[in-house]
């Protein structure tokens, strides 16, 4: 009885993972086609290896980045704001207070920001409040909006 084929035989399992087209980065990613063009522009993956007919081809190492500016950019990060951190995370000679005072600053900003939405709803709730919501033409929010 014959033994059953090896299926590592010619199979190199250390080698890296085949790289993968746009289109592919894009459905691994949540990262629009169109978006990973513009990242690459502002220099945020390096230079990007290609076949020779063009098409770009993307290591798992770059899917990996293209996660991490997503990730970021879903918290809120500015474009500048998270070339800063590629820059860090690329750096092993980074130090952890760097990446902590971007990520500090971020979150000041962000809560100034839901501070002034706060307050804009407040406004917004007490013209509301006042409006009678009738057939009548006087609309206090109109007079708010107005700044009488």
């Amino acid at each position: 009885m014959a033994s059953p084929p090896d299926a590592s035989k010619g199979m190199n399992t250390t080698a890296e993972p085949t790289p993968v087209n746009i289109g592919s980065a894009a459905e691994q990613t949540g990262v629009s086609a169109k978006m990973i063009r513009y990242y690459e522009t502002l220099g945020l993956l390096g230079k990007v290896n290609r076949t020779d007919s063009g098409y770009r081809q993307y290591s798992q190492a770059e899917v990996h980045m293209l996660r991490f500016i997503k990730r970021s950019r879903d918290l809120g990060f500015s474009m500048a704001e998270i070339a800063e951190l590629v820059s860090l995370w690329n750096n092993r000679r980074r130090t952890s207070a760097s990446v902590k005072r971007i990520a500090q600053k971020h979150a000041d900003e962000l809560a100034q920001r839901v501070t002034a939405l706060q307050e804009m709803q407040r406004t917004l709730s007490h013209l509301i409040h006042g409006c009678h919501g009738d057939s009548r033409p006087d609309c206090p929010i109109l007079d708010g909006l107005a700044g009488h």
